[in-house]
């Protein structure tokens, strides 16, 4: 892991959003990590119509805040249609994913950041 120092480097009081780069993550899905520090990481994830954030778990809380688009979102082996507005939380490692039922964004909270993502 990066130790805190840098870490703490990446994080912006403004974040522009025509300055990030998307990054490709899986078929019809891309990203944009808009920032982080050691204990939070604010990602936006975009989604053709559907595109599957397949079924996983990590040690991070997250929460999924729906921007844009309607997603079946499963937490636990539970299934509901989320749409703009919605949101769901992930306790640690619990399974959880979506899939993208009409064009959409979500933006996801974790804590702590996901250092997989920056490495």
């Amino acid at each position: 892991m990066n130790n805190e120092a840098e870490i703490i480097q990446q994080v912006n009081a403004f974040i522009k959003d025509e300055s990030l780069e998307w990054e490709e993550v899986a078929p019809g899905m891309k990203r944009k990590i808009m920032t982080y520090d050691s204990r939070v990481m604010a990602v936006k994830v975009a989604f053709e119509k559907g595109a599957i954030g397949t079924l996983h778990h990590h040690y991070h809380t997250q929460i999924g805040y729906v921007a844009k688009g309607v997603f079946e979102v499963e937490v636990d082996g539970k299934k509901q249609i989320l749409k703009e507005g919605d949101a769901f939380y992930a306790t640690p490692n619990i399974v959880h994913g979506a899939v993208c039922l009409e064009e959409g964004m979500l933006i996801d909270i974790f804590s702590p950041m996901r250092e997989d993502f920056i490495s």
